[in-house]
């Protein structure tokens, strides 16, 4: 694995009585990078060297119940007030009081809800293709299903054993289709829309796998299967009750709806990506101003996908440390 070579130092820490697996490169204030679904540490892996050069501390963590991390068995330890206690015991037990937090997909939700719950730590934030959707992260089941029926992704995740089984069986396979059907070079994403499980079909679609997109290798394709294989037939089951606490979220977080983000903020998103399709996403992304006052930038990067740090580094890259450059100083 390419990565393993370039610097970046692999550790196991404990937050919360859960075992994280962080990767990290650099010395200097700390950037915490927060992956989605279903990814990990490695889908930050061009952005550690870039940053790190830049003067930053950077670490990627599994998040909790993900590749090399600890999977809670109950399905209930996965809401977000979990997930982002677990980022604020994170940057403490790095021996940090504060930190510039950057999530993608899910992770995204976690930091977005870490700022606006601490920003006494979090000094600035970063969210990558899904806006800040408070207090909950992202749209409950019950409000869901009226919108697109039981076969939304996110509806069909509800169901124990069922994605897990899909999931798991095939890991290679599975992260090829994820990540080329969610992808800019798609042409189905030509014109994004929300992921509907169609009626009778298997949840990442038949035939053959897809032929790897140029950003994409079979090393990090292997890379992604391997961490997950540590699980074995629970290799999907963490990540997938991430999902099966959206409904609590929003009940858990009921008070701080009407809260924003009062820290530094920058969005950026893919044209191609699936989540501008979404129900009233375009709404949260033209009031940006109004929910992160301190918004630094509002990016759209033309022919990207969903997996916007691994579609377009070089994109990215720049638009992290432009914004990362224009912070005060950390204390």
């Amino acid at each position: 694995m390419a990565a393993e070579h370039t610097g970046i130092k692999h550790s196991s820490i404990e937050v919360n009585g859960v075992a994280l697996h962080i990767a990290e490169q650099g010395e200097g204030p700390l950037v915490v990078l927060l992956h989605g679904f279903p990814e990990s540490w490695y889908s930050w892996r061009h952005q550690f060297g870039p940053l790190a050069a830049a003067g930053y501390r950077v670490v990627a963590p599994d998040q909790r119940g993900y590749a090399r991390s600890e999977q809670p068995a109950d399905a209930d330890a996965y809401s977000l007030l979990h997930l982002t206690g677990d980022v604020i015991a994170l940057i403490h037990a790095l021996g940090e009081e504060q930190a510039v937090v950057v999530g993608h997909d899910w992770g995204a939700p976690v930091a977005w809800t870490t700022a606006m719950l601490r920003p006494d730590v979090v000094r600035a934030v970063a969210g990558l293709s899904v806006p800040p959707v408070l207090p909950g992260g992202m749209a409950p089941p019950s409000v869901t299903r009226q919108q697109y029926g039981d076969r939304y992704y996110q509806n069909y995740f509800q169901q124990p054993g069922v994605a897990d089984a899909e999931l798991g069986r095939d890991l290679p396979s599975t992260f090829r289709r994820m990540l080329f059907n969610g992808s800019g070079d798609n042409p189905a994403n030509t014109r994004p829309r929300p992921w509907i499980v169609p009626e009778g079909a298997s949840l990442l679609g038949g035939g053959p796998d897809p032929e790897l997109p140029a950003w994409l290798t079979p090393e990090d394709i292997d890379a992604f299967a391997d961490d997950y294989a540590r699980h074995g037939d629970r290799a999907f089951t963490g990540p997938l009750n991430w999902y099966r606490n959206i409904e609590r979220n929003n009940e858990l977080l009921a008070a701080f709806r009407g809260r924003g983000i009062d820290v530094p903020a920058l969005y950026v998103v893919g044209d191609r990506d699936m989540v501008t399709s979404l129900h009233g996403i375009d709404r949260v992304i033209d009031s940006l101003d109004a929910i992160a006052p301190k918004l630094h930038r509002s990016v759209t990067l033309p022919g990207c996908g969903h997996w916007t740090q691994q579609e377009r580094p070089e994109e990215v890259n720049a638009a992290l440390l432009d914004f990362l450059g224009h912070l005060p100083k950390a204390e």
